[in-house]
């Protein structure tokens, strides 16, 4: 009698498969300021949290509150930022969408607003504000996709730090195995084509193949739900034959 697939043990959430939350500091938002106060934080710190990319910046403010936030780029211990009602537009500053030109590059944005930011804060990332409307604000994210959010919502100019973070190789398998750990990141993987059937779905046989089609149901129960789940579309993309006109 085999084991159970891969995907069945990770689908019952053992502990082996849970992000860690040894190592976490605090929450990455804005501080609930009342609408229309305008703030200074001054940047006391920068530190590193556990499965965190980006840098963290410790931000003390003028009513005597801290908090953490995603550092931008560009700043350092000693910056100051401002928050609110009649902030400019510039790097570090957060400000509602509302106030920020067309054009601006954004980060760490609110997708409701008052929730301290949620969009737009993993390392090297930033968005554009792309146009104003009456029903929002439609801001273009790094994916090419766009979002209309509430006119309300606060954002922090400029790009959060931290983008060549890839660009540094691990040399190490134990580096990449500890990286994926604390991400909560199941590493490392085995294909299933080199797996034994009775292992895996698309194991077995003579050749590494799968032998079937990869595309399964979404009611596909769980032994066998692996591959391409519920796709909308596989494979190239073709163009239908146009006749041609002459």
């Amino acid at each position: 009698m085999g084991k159970r697939t891969l995907v069945r043990r990770r689908g019952r959430g053992g502990k082996q498969f849970r992000a860690i939350i040894v190592g976490k500091i605090a929450p990455a938002k804005y501080p609930n300021f009342k609408l229309g106060e305008h703030h200074k934080g001054t940047i006391v710190d920068i530190v590193h949290e556990r499965g965190r990319d980006a840098p963290l910046a410790k931000v003390f403010y003028d009513d005597g509150r801290y908090s953490y936030v995603p550092a931008p780029e560009g700043t350092t211990v000693g910056s100051v930022i401002e928050l609110g009602q009649g902030t400019a537009a510039t790097r570090g500053n957060v400000l509602s969408l509302e106030s920020v030109p067309d054009g601006t590059v954004v980060c760490n944005i609110e997708k409701n607003a008052g929730d301290g930011g949620k969009l737009i804060k993993s390392a090297g990332s930033a968005a554009i504000v792309f146009a104003h409307g009456t029903e929002g604000v439609t801001i273009k994210f790094p994916s090419g996709r766009f979002l209309t959010l509430n006119a309300k919502c606060r954002a922090m100019i400029g790009a959060i730090a931290g983008a060549g973070r890839k660009e540094k190789p691990f040399l190490k398998a134990g580096s990449r195995a500890k990286y994926m750990q604390a991400h909560g990141r199941l590493y490392p993987t085995v294909r299933g084509i080199a797996q034994a059937a009775v292992y895996h779905p698309h194991g077995g046989g003579r050749h590494q193949h799968i032998g079937r089609q990869s595309s399964v149901g979404r009611t596909t129960p769980p032994g066998r739900k692996v591959g391409n789940i519920a796709p909308r579309k596989t494979g190239r993309g073709r163009v239908k034959d146009v006749p041609h006109k002459g």
